[in-house]
């Protein structure tokens, strides 16, 4: 008769640990020792641990078996890995801070070209802060491990989040691509899980436009300072350009191949519910009549922009500093009593109010703004009705002259 052999509770809980670790991974019984053989590619590895074959140790010998997964990943062979997680063998380390350096030149010089203050405001805070980990005593061993530690002092859904995720993952993929880092350090496929979503209790106030007058009122009674003048571009350039808080953290001189002439890029790209962001060529349209040479000045690094770096966003950057103003606050009276509100976006909705009044199609104003037409007319009710009310009035006048 065969041998019946009796496998105990224990023995099949951590065989089925380790083979849910990763396909081709097992534990046997050795010698009364845990050996761990993996099977990859038609070859098989194997080593024999330090640890007895008992379950008075086997949470300890299943900790040590996933060190060793992750050190496989970096590119160790299971025996190297053994040795290093035994620390009987030298980790090789890898130099972060070089990585990040490389990085920096490569995305301010290279890749997608960014500026100097959309670096020092944008990337830089995450990624040395997630260099600092990985050259510490107890680093994280794996892409999701460093990114749940980099973010999660921020809401989840909230725009530093996702920002802060972002960044991290395309150093992460840099890093991978460019500096042979182990492929333990692609950054995960789906972001989603690491940057959540927004409480259902958060809530979500609109704000309305605001004339040319009231815009030049906040900008006049912004204080005569180094934090002031900062503050006034911001709201010139949201007012000018019609963007989005965020997008000022994304902005590039370029110049046309065509005409030689400069012109302002917005870089900020994102997915929403309304379709998608894509990166565009601005479209400066001037406030009052106002000349404020904002390219010809972001151009020759005579005008500065704050530092946007809110915990829940920049919108909230400027927010925090505008109702500290005694301008704002008087506007904020004003408007309530129209019941409307004001708020970092209400410059950009200016933008589109502005367009509408002087005759631009909707469609037109939407692609300056960058977003679908849907989202414009859903956003702003006068891109509709008011346009449809002209088109009308114009068609009239069209027809009782021909008849």
């Amino acid at each position: 008769m065969p041998k019946v052999i009796h496998v105990l509770p224990w023995e099949k809980a951590f065989k089925a640990s380790i083979n849910r670790l990763s396909k081709g991974w097992k534990v046997t019984k050795d010698r009364n020792k845990v050996r761990l053989k993996v099977s990859e590619k038609g070859q098989e590895q194997s080593v024999t641990l330090n640890f007895r074959w008992n379950d008075l140790v086997i949470d300890d010998a299943l900790i040590r078996i996933r060190n060793i997964y992750n050190l496989t990943l970096e590119g160790h062979d299971l025996k190297a890995a053994a040795k290093i997680a035994d620390g009987s063998a030298p980790k090789i380390e890898r130099d972060w801070s070089a990585c990040l350096e490389n990085f920096k030149t490569w995305k301010i010089r290279h890749g997608t070209n960014i500026i100097s203050y959309t670096w020092k405001h944008d990337y830089e805070p995450v990624l040395k802060y997630a260099t600092s980990l990985l050259e510490g005593r107890n680093p994280p061993t794996n892409s999701a491990d460093l990114i749940d530690a980099c973010i999660r002092d921020w809401e989840p859904g909230s725009p530093t989040r996702t920002r802060r995720t972002n960044n991290l993952c395309q150093f992460l993929t840099y890093c991978v691509e460019r500096e042979n880092a182990p492929i333990a350090w692609n950054p995960p496929v789906n972001r989603k899980q690491h940057i959540g979503r927004k409480s259902a209790k958060a809530k979500s106030f609109k704000v309305d436009a605001l004339t040319d007058e009231e815009i030049l009122f906040l900008i006049n009674g912004m204080p005569n300072t180094p934090a002031g003048a900062r503050w006034v571009a911001a709201i010139m350039f949201m007012a000018v350009y019609g963007l989005r808080p965020v997008e000022l953290k994304h902005l590039h001189v370029k110049t046309d191949k065509r005409t030689k002439k400069p012109y302002l890029w917005c870089s900020y790209e994102k997915r929403a519910g309304g379709g998608v962001t894509k990166p565009r060529k601005l479209d400066a349209f001037p406030v009052a009549g106002q000349n404020w040479n904002l390219l010809w000045r972001l151009q020759n690094d005579e005008i500065e922009l704050p530092p946007l770096n809110g915990k829940a966003g920049v919108g909230d950057a400027a927010l925090k500093y505008f109702k500290k103003r005694p301008a704002f606050k008087e506007l904020q009276e004003k408007l309530a009593k129209k019941k409307e509100r004001i708020g970092s976006y209400s410059f950009r909705h200016s933008y589109s109010l502005r367009g509408h009044q002087y005759g631009i199609d909707s469609g037109s104003v939407a692609d300056a703004m960058g977003h679908t037409l849907e989202c414009h007319l859903r956003a702003y009710p006068w891109a509709s009705s008011e346009t449809r009310a002209k088109a009308f009035e114009k068609a009239r006048g069209v027809a009782i002259n021909t008849h």
